[in-house]
């Protein structure tokens, strides 16, 4: 019968083997597993997949903050008010909800002064810098609530309303301040003769000074086409040639209108 190992000779040979394996074959001994590999691979994929689409979004979020709402787009727009239909270039309207074609209760538009232009990358200063604002005029096109425009109002509403006799202003025109009780406050109105046409009429809110000025300052509305307001702002530095803002308005939209509706 053999004799059995002790157990102290047993671990002495079992460290030999040991020892004698891993210098005989290190080689053979896999650094890294398959599955470690896989994943690691899936998650590099992964991060080139969001870095390519953070990149992405990046430059779209960039150009969404740098148009501010804006479009340098000329595309054709059509929309119905009423029984009027009026095709406009996307870059003079306002409001990015109201660039679609179709039927609409009302339009918002804006154009620079005096060029009569939408927003484009030549001029987008004047639209997002507040200090160069007084350049743009603001329209607003909707169906006529009333039978007569702002100068149509004059004699039958507006002259009942002023405080005394006018005053003789600047460029033609005659200021008229209101009387206290019928709630108009600081504002005042301008009239001024028209050959063959009504007279015409601006309602403004004039700054202290002329640094003060917005492009809300004055407001006129006129009619156009069969059934339309035009409710347009501009700056009061602009008073002076309000009758060449006035023909240029009423030209650029009649332009623009469907005559078949």
């Amino acid at each position: 019968m053999l004799a059995e190992p002790c157990p102290r000779e047993t671990r002495l040979k079992d460290a030999a083997a040991v020892t004698h394996f891993a210098k005989q074959q290190p080689d053979e001994l896999p650094l890294v597993s398959a599955a470690f590999l896989t994943r690691t691979a899936i998650a590099i994929g992964i991060l080139v997949a969001l870095t390519i689409a953070i990149s992405i979004a990046g430059r779209w979020l960039g150009e969404r903050i740098a148009l501010a709402g804006h479009t340098d787009s000329i595309e054709a727009v059509s929309i119905g008010i009423g029984e009027d239909r009026i095709t406009l270039p996307a870059n003079v309207i306002r409001f990015e909800r109201q660039r679609r074609s179709g039927p609409a209760e009302r339009v918002d538009l804006y154009a620079t002064w005096p060029e009569m232009a939408g927003y484009g990358a030549e001029n987008r200063k004047r639209f997002s810098d507040i200090r160069l604002s007084a350049g743009l005029l603001f329209m607003q096109i909707s169906q006529s609530t009333m039978s007569r425009d702002m100068s149509g109002r004059l004699e039958p509403i507006y002259s009942h309303l002023f405080d005394g006799e006018g005053q003789a202003y600047n460029y033609g025109l005659t200021l008229h301040r209101m009387r206290k009780e019928t709630g108009y406050g600081d504002e005042v109105f301008f009239t001024a003769p028209r050959p063959g046409k009504p007279d015409y009429v601006v309602r403004c809110l004039l700054p202290r000074a002329a640094e003060d000025s917005t492009t809300g300052d004055c407001q006129r509305d006129i009619h156009i086409g069969r059934d339309l307001s035009v409710l347009y702002r501009f700056s009061s530095t602009h008073l002076s040639e309000w009758q060449h803002i006035d023909d240029e308005i009423a030209r650029f939209l009649e332009a623009r209108l469907d005559p078949a509706g």
